[in-house]
C-alpha cells in the first residue's frame, strides 16, 4: 500500500500536500481548458409520501403522510474544484447526489432544476453526464482488477481496436496506482483478494474509463481505515485539478484535509446549512457566534453546531432552534447570493458551453452481449465451488432418487405402475427445483452490479439477463445428462430414448431456473423469491402432472396454465419412454377390474 500523503504549511497560510512525486494539490491549478464547466442545483426540493400504520390498520393505511427530504437546496461549483457534503446520518447526503444525478426514480416529487453549463438537463440525459460512484463496491469477485476494468471499456468503448483499449485500461489504471495488484482476484468475504482501499479506487477507475467531467461520490471513505480513507480524498482532489467536477459525501474527515476542499456544503434535516469556501466557512459561523476552538477539528466541531440532539426533548427544541437560526443567517448572507447569482450569470451567457457528456459512442446490442456473455461465464468458471455445485446437485438428488426406487418390479401385481408413476413424479419435481436454486444462488450478485451499471448507461438491463441465460444453457444440458446417466437405466434401455428422456427433463429444469430470474427482477429479496418458486413448482407437479386429478378434468383455467401444461407434457413424454410397453396389457386389465370395483 501507498504511504500516507503528509500535508505541511506554507508562507501563504494553506496546506501543502505530499506523496512521493505527486506534486503540491492545494497549489496545483486547474487543468488548462477553453472553456470552465459549471454545475448548478437551482432550487431543489425532494418529498415522499407514504401511508402510516401497520397494513393491517385500514382506518389508518388511508391516511397519507409526506415527508420533506430535501428543502430548497442551491449549490454552484466549477471545473477544477471539489466539494465535501458533510451532515448526519439522514441528513439528506445521498438523497441529494440521487437528485443530481437523476436516480431518484419516480416514488417522490422532485422540485427544482439541475444546470449544466447553464443548460438545465433533461432526464434522460442525467446518466450521459454524471459519473457516481456509490457507497458499496459492485465488482466480480472472480475476475482479475485488469480483466473488471477491460470489460468495463469494451462495454463503453466503440469503433477502438484492442489495443488502444488495452493501453487506455492501462493508463487508467497507473493514474490510481493499481498496476501492482492488475492480475490479483478482486475477492470477497470467501477468500482473499485485494484490499478494501484498493477495491475502492478499482470502482473509480471503471468510471473513468468513460472519462466524465463531472463524478459524485457517496462517502467514498465509508469502511476504509484512516489512512486509506485520506488517500482516497487526496486522489479526489487531484482528479478535480484535472479539469473535473468532483462532488463527495463524507463522515468525519481528518482535519487536515480542511483546506484541500474548494467548496463545503453541510446538511441537516434536508437543509443546507452552509455552502461555502473553508475560509468563509470560518468566517461566516464566527459571523454568528460559533468561531472554531483552537487545535479543534473545524469538521468536527461545526458537525456538532448544526445537528440535532435527539436524547431529549428539551434538548432536541434547543438544538433545532440553533439550526434553523444558522440556516437562516447563511439564506440572508452575500454568500448564498453570490452563489445564485453564479448560477443565473451562466444561464444568460452568449455562447454557452457544451454539455460535457460521457462517452456516448458504445458498442452495439451484439456486442455488448458477447462482452457480458464472456464476463459472466469467466467469473463462473473460477468459482470451484460454484462450479462443482451446479454440475452435482443434480447428481445427488438422482443418487436420492435410485436409492429409494433401486430395482423397479415388471409385476403389476408387485406394484409395477405405482413405482414408476413415483419415478416419474420424482423426475420431473426434482430438476426445476435444483434449477431454481441456482438462480437464487448466483442472479443476485449479478443484478446488483447489473442496476448499477446499466444507470451508468452501459447496458440495458435485459442484456445482462440474456446473457446469464445462454451461459445456463450449456451447464444445465451437462447437469442433466449427468442426472440422467444415473437416473435412466431404471427404464427402457435404448440409446434414443435416453437422449429423449434427457431432453424432456432439460425442459422443466430451465423452466425452473428461468421462472425464478423473472422473479428476482421483480422482488428483490431472493428468500422470498425462493419460497414462492417452490409453492409454483410443487403446485405445478401436483396439479399439472394428472396425478391428482386427471388432466381432462381440471378446470380450463389450469389446463390454459402454461407451466401446468407444460408439465403434463413432460410427463406424457416420459411415460411414454419409460418400460411400461412391457407391462401395458396387464395394467390394462388390472386397472379394468379396479374401474369395476368402484360403486
Amino acid at each position: 500500500m501507498s504511504e500516507l500523503p503528509f500535508l505541511t504549511p506554507v508562507e501563504s497560510g494553506e496546506l501543502q500536500v505530499h506523496r512521493g512525486s505527486w506534486s503540491s494539490l492545494k497549489g496545483l491549478p486547474a487543468a488548462a481548458s477553453t472553456s470552465r464547466h459549471s454545475l448548478g442545483v437551482f432550487h431543489s426540493s425532494y418529498s415522499v409520501s407514504y401511508h402510516v400504520g401497520p397494513w393491517w390498520d385500514i382506518a389508518s393505511c388511508q391516511k397519507k403522510w409526506t415527508r420533506q427530504i430535501l428543502k430548497d437546496i442551491s449549490l454552484y461549483i466549477e471545473s477544477g474544484q471539489i466539494m465535501c457534503i458533510l451532515g448526519s446520518s439522514g441528513s439528506g447526503k445521498t438523497t441529494l447526489l440521487d437528485a443530481m444525478s437523476g436516480r431518484l426514480g419516480s416514488k417522490g416529487t422532485l422540485l427544482g432544476e439541475v444546470f449544466v453549463n447553464g443548460q438545465a438537463l433533461r432526464r434522460e440525459q442525467f446518466q450521459d453526464c454524471f459519473s457516481y460512484v456509490l457507497q458499496s463496491d459492485t465488482l466480480l469477485s472472480s475476475l482479475t482488477v485488469r480483466e473488471t476494468l477491460l470489460y468495463t471499456a469494451l462495454l463503453a468503448i466503440r469503433g477502438s481496436s484492442p489495443n488502444v483499449i488495452q493501453k487506455k485500461v492501462e493508463a487508467v489504471m497507473a493514474e490510481l496506482s493499481l498496476n501492482h495488484v492488475a492480475d490479483r482476484l478482486i475477492g470477497n468475504y470467501n477468500f482473499g483478494g485485494i484490499s478494501s482501499g484498493e477495491r475502492r479506487r478499482v470502482s473509480i477507475a471503471a468510471q473513468l474509463l468513460q472519462d466524465p467531467k463531472v463524478m459524485l461520490f457517496d462517502e467514498p471513505t465509508t469502511g476504509l481505515d484512516c489512512m486509506t480513507a485520506n488517500q482516497i480524498v487526496v486522489f479526489l482532489v487531484e482528479l478535480a485539478r484535472r479539469d473535473r467536477i468532483v462532488i463527495l459525501t463524507i463522515h468525519q474527515p481528518r482535519s487536515e484535509l480542511f483546506q484541500l476542499f474548494d467548496k463545503i456544503a453541510i446538511l441537516s434535516y434536508g437543509e443546507l446549512v452552509f455552502c461555502g469556501t473553508p475560509v468563509e466557512m470560518l468566517d461566516f459561523f464566527s459571523g454568528c457566534g460559533y468561531p472554531c476552538p483552537e487545535h479543534s477539528n473545524p469538521f468536527d466541531f461545526y458537525m456538532d453546531l448544526t445537528s440535532v440532539d435527539t436524547q431529549s426533548k428539551e434538548r432536541e427544541i434547543e438544538t433545532y432552534r440553533r439550526v434553523q437560526l444558522i440556516e437562516s443567517a447563511y439564506k440572508e448572507s452575500a454568500i448564498y447570493r453570490k452563489t445564485l447569482e453564479d448560477i443565473e450569470r451562466t444561464k444568460h451567457l452568449k455562447t454557452l458551453p457544451m454539455i460535457p457528456f460521457k462517452t456516448r459512442d458504445s458498442p452495439g446490442v451484439l456486442s455488448k452481449l458477447w462482452v457480458l456473455l464472456r464476463r459472466v461465464m469467466k467469473n463462473l468458471m473460477r468459482n470451484k465451488l460454484v462450479v462443482t455445485m451446479r454440475l452435482t446437485q443434480n447428481l445427488i438428488m438422482g443418487l436420492f432418487i435410485i436409492f429409494f426406487l433401486l430395482r423397479l418390479q415388471n409385476d403389476v401385481l408387485k406394484g409395477a405402475i405405482q413405482d414408476r408413476v413415483g419415478l416419474l413424479y420424482q423426475f420431473v419435481g426434482a430438476t426445476p427445483y435444483t434449477g431454481m436454486l441456482n438462480a437464487v444462488n448466483l442472479f443476485p450478485v449479478l443484478r446488483a452490479i447489473s442496476d448499477q451499471e446499466s444507470q451508468d448507461g452501459l447496458y440495458q438491463k435485459w442484456q445482462m439477463l440474456l446473457a446469464y441465460m445462454l451461459h445456463v444453457l450449456p451447464f444445465s444440458a451437462l447437469a442433466i445428462m449427468i442426472f440422467s446417466s444415473v437416473c435412466y437405466w431404471a427404464l427402457y434401455p435404448e440409446a434414443a430414448r435416453f437422449g429423449y428422456f434427457s431432453a424432456a427433463l432439460l425442459a422443466p429444469h430451465i423452466i425452473g431456473e428461468f421462472l425464478t430470474l423473472v422473479l428476482l427482477g421483480v422482488i428483490q429479496d431472493p428468500n422470498v423469491v425462493n419460497s414462492v418458486v417452490a409453492l409454483l413448482s410443487i403446485a405445478g407437479v401436483l396439479v399439472g402432472s394428472g396425478f391428482v386429478r386427471t388432466w381432462k378434468k381440471c378446470p380450463s383455467l389450469l389446463k390454459s396454465s402454461a407451466i401446468l401444461h407444460s408439465k403434463n407434457i413432460v410427463l406424457k413424454f416420459l411415460w411414454s419412454m419409460s418400460s411400461m410397453d412391457r407391462i401395458s396389457l396387464a395394467a390394462q386389465m388390472l386397472l379394468c377390474q379396479l374401474i369395476q370395483c368402484v360403486p
